[in-house]
C-alpha cells in the first residue's frame, strides 16, 4: 500500500486551515482517509472563541476515529456524530447558531475487503481510480450552481484591481450574497455545528475490486484543474501517481506565482491552503 499526504498554507504567516489524515486499523483490514478544508471567516465577530484550525483538528480527529472504530455506522452517520461531538466541546462557550461558526468542507472515504464508501460535502474533491485506469471525480456541484446574479457579482469583483476600494466594496456585497446561501436550501452546505447537514453530502459505495487508488484534494490543490486548467481530473491523478501530493502542490504554487494578481486566472486568493491525500489500496 502506498499512502502519501501533503499540505501547505497559502500564507506562511497564517495557520493552515486544511486537515488531512489516514487511519489504518491494527487489524490490517481496510482503512479510512479524512480531508477537511476549513472555511476562512470574514473579519469581525463569528460567535466563537476558537479558530478554524482548532475546529478542523477536532472534527477531523473525530471523523478518523469513528470511521475505523464504528464500522456499523454509515459515513453520513459518522459525519453527523463527529459534528455533534465537536459542537459539544464548545457549545457552552460559543454561539453555534452564528452563520460563521467554524466550519469546513469534507471528504471522507473508508474501505475494507469488500467495499469502498465515500462522502463529499462542498468543494473539495475525491478522485477514484479503477483497475482499467479510468478515473472518476466525485464532486459536490452546488457551489458551481449558485444563482446567476451571485456568479455575476463574483466575476465583477475579480475583474477589479486587487487592493482597490471598488474591489473591496463590491467584494463585501458578493460575500453577503454568498453568506445568504451558506447552509440554506437552494445554496450549498458545509460541516459546522448542525449534524443534519450530513444528509446533504454526496455519497456512494463501490465494490473493493473496482477501486485501485483514491486521491482527495482541497480546492487549493484542485486549482490545477479548476482554476489553471492544466488538465482534467484524470491528468491530475496521473500527476499524483508520478510526482505525489507534494509535486502537485508545488506545481500549483508555481502557477499561482506566475499569475500573482489573478489577471490570467481569476481567483479569490492569490494562494490558498492546499492539502492532498493519495492512497493506493
Amino acid at each position: 500500500m502506498r499512502i502519501e499526504l501533503a499540505t501547505e498554507p497559502g500564507d506562511p504567516d497564517r495557520p493552515n486551515e486544511d486537515y488531512a489524515s489516514v487511519a489504518l486499523p491494527a487489524s490490517g483490514q481496510g482503512g479510512s482517509l479524512v480531508l477537511l478544508d476549513g472555511v476562512t471567516p470574514p473579519a469581525g465577530d463569528v460567535g466563537c472563541l476558537h479558530s478554524v484550525p482548532w475546529f478542523t483538528a477536532r472534527l477531523g480527529g473525530a471523523l478518523g476515529e469513528l470511521s475505523v472504530s464504528r464500522p456499523d455506522l454509515t459515513l453520513p452517520e459518522i459525519l453527523a456524530a463527529a459534528i455533534s461531538r465537536t459542537a459539544d466541546t464548545h457549545r457552552d462557550t460559543c454561539d453555534l447558531s452564528h452563520p460563521r461558526t467554524p466550519q469546513a468542507t469534507v471528504v471522507l472515504a473508508r474501505w475494507d475487503a469488500e467495499r469502498v464508501s465515500y462522502l463529499v460535502l462542498s468543494d473539495s474533491a475525491l478522485l477514484v481510480a479503477g483497475p482499467g485506469g479510468a478515473v472518476d471525480a466525485v464532486l459536490d456541484p452546488r457551489l458551481d450552481e449558485l444563482p446567476a446574479t451571485v456568479c455575476e457579482l463574483r466575476d465583477a469583483v475579480r475583474a477589479l484591481p486587487r487592493g482597490s476600494a471598488e474591489r473591496r466594496a463590491l467584494g463585501r456585497e458578493y460575500a453577503a450574497a454568498v453568506e445568504a446561501l451558506r447552509n440554506a436550501d437552494g445554496g450549498f452546505f458545509t460541516a459546522a455545528a448542525d449534524p443534519a447537514v450530513a444528509a446533504r453530502a454526496v455519497t456512494g459505495t463501490l465494490p473493493r475490486s473496482a477501486v485501485t487508488a483514491l486521491a482527495a484534494l482541497t480546492d487549493g490543490a484542485g486549482r490545477w484543474v479548476e482554476t489553471f486548467r492544466e488538465g482534467g481530473w484524470a491528468d491530475c491523478f496521473a500527476l499524483l501517481r508520478k510526482d505525489g501530493p507534494r509535486g502537485l502542490v508545488e506545481r500549483v504554487r508555481e502557477l499561482e506565482s506566475a499569475d500573482p494578481d489573478g489577471t490570467g486566472f481569476p481567483r479569490g486568493k492569490r494562494h490558498d491552503d492546499a492539502a492532498v491525500v493519495y492512497a493506493e489500496l
